[in-house]
């Protein structure tokens, strides 16, 4: 791990501090991946399919604090060096996928703010693509000397005939029109009724012309145009990732729960049918929301019958082609090699710097095992939390023992051989790197 090149110390401590609150780091993932390589390689065929212009959606099911998040994060990572178009939200109890006060256009609103790019990969892309395609259509009517609006009207045909697409397309001219004129207001309306915040029909004609607003009812609908859109602008396709997918199964409500559970089986049917043109969905959730019977997706008879495991996929075999896509727990040997990916981190890719010594990576595994159990590297969220406390603080008291810091485990002589790193786990852990290039 040497010869890796050097991390910025902004990306560290970016990495750190996320980590030490217990949220996923937004920049390098990639540093601190470990395992999940075949999960990894069946999404980048998702990826893949979806810029081909097919469709695609997966359930990521995992255990509170199993990496779900972080597997969805890498993904996005992935795909947006992939020239796709990310949005993503997390789902409470103010944003579902179905409402009927407003819940779904919110979830929207939120997915559009996290629009993301390889060129603006924190979120905010949604006018930067608008333009792109305003630009692309400006340079192809300087190229045929027909008018720029005409060429924009022509490149949308098809998206009229798609459900709101007709508006859709009268808001991107409405933009075009204030690109062209210097009229900041108008260019600010249109991107406002792309990010669903108008509210009211009466403001949306006033403002642009148009008689439909995006609200709970056509959300779904706009999501299917959008990619669209994002493919005409240049893109290969848009991936949705929606997290937190157990608030759906924590709704008291049993009809308005029914309701969200038919708006992801026709998002399913959709994506399994290739109805959806360059569009994918991943859904994170725990296990309880999947295969509850009496308030999880399996409660939902069709979804149940579509989301089932296969039958044949047992003793060992693995089936990664279903929507269902269940991650694994780490292995110790993968929880050794994240320890000293942190620990990498944390020295900005410097071996000299490092504040712990290959030993101390095992005492802390050993010392983690006694006090916890084999929770510690199944679900490792907390586990890797306290570990970058310990960087934390071996970093700034030079004089502190880790010895005495992590219980004062003697190490020596009394290695458990079950906890002990793999012989080559610089090839485990960059192995992710290079499926990804």
């Amino acid at each position: 791990m040497s010869d890796t090149p050097t991390i910025r110390p902004k990306d560290r401590d970016a990495i750190l501090q996320s980590l030490r609150a217990g949220v996923v780091p937004r920049v390098g993932q990639q540093h601190v991946q470990v395992g999940r390589v075949e999960e990894v390689t069946a999404l980048i065929g998702d990826l893949g399919r979806i810029a081909d212009g097919g469709s695609g959606i997966r359930f990521v099911i995992g255990e509170y604090g199993s990496g779900k998040t972080f597997f969805l994060y890498l993904v996005r990572s992935i795909a947006l060096q992939k020239r796709l178009v990310t949005v993503h939200a997390d789902l409470t109890p103010d944003r579902r996928l179905h409402g009927t006060g407003g819940q779904a256009r919110l979830l929207y609103a939120e997915l559009m703010r996290n629009m993301a790019t390889r060129s603006k990969p924190e979120g905010g892309a949604l006018p930067s693509v608008v333009e792109r395609f305003v630009s692309s259509a400006l340079s192809e009517a300087q190229s045929s000397a027909v008018g720029a609006e005409t060429v924009i009207h022509q490149r949308l045909a098809d998206l009229s005939e798609m459900v709101g697409g007709y508006d859709f397309a009268q808001v991107v001219a409405a933009y075009w029109r204030g690109h062209d004129t210097g009229n900041e207001t108008l260019r600010s309306d249109a991107v406002r009724w792309l990010r669903g915040e108008f509210s009211t029909r009466t403001d949306a004609r006033a403002a642009l012309g148009v008689r439909t607003i995006i609200d709970d009812s056509n959300v779904y609908d706009q999501l299917k145009l959008l990619a669209r859109f994002i493919r005409l602008a240049g893109f290969d396709g848009l991936l949705v990732c929606l997290d937190e997918m157990v608030n759906l199964y924590k709704m008291a409500n049993t009809q308005a729960r029914s309701s969200n559970y038919e708006q992801v089986l026709r998002i399913l049917n959709d994506s399994l049918q290739g109805v959806a043109v360059g569009l994918g969905f991943l859904m994170g959730g725990t296990p309880e929301f999947l295969t509850d019977t009496r308030k999880g997706l399996y409660s939902y008879p069709a979804l149940q019958s579509r989301l089932a495991d296969n039958a044949f996929a047992v003793g060992g075999l693995v089936d990664y082609s279903g929507p269902v896509l269940r991650l694994p727990n780490l292995t110790r040997e993968e929880f050794y090699v994240l320890l000293h990916k942190l620990r990498h981190v944390q020295a900005c890719a410097d071996a000299s710097r490092y504040l712990i010594p290959d030993e101390g990576l095992t005492a802390f595994m050993e010392h983690c095992s006694k006090c916890v159990g084999d929770a510690y590297f199944r679900t490792p969220r907390g586990t890797i939390r306290e570990f970058a406390g310990l960087l934390a603080v071996l970093e700034q008291n030079p004089q502190a023992s880790w010895q005495e810091l992590v219980g004062g485990v003697k190490v020596i002589g009394e290695i458990n051989p079950e906890l002990a790193p793999l012989p080559d786990e610089e090839e485990a852990g960059d192995e992710l790197a290079t499926l990804q290039l």
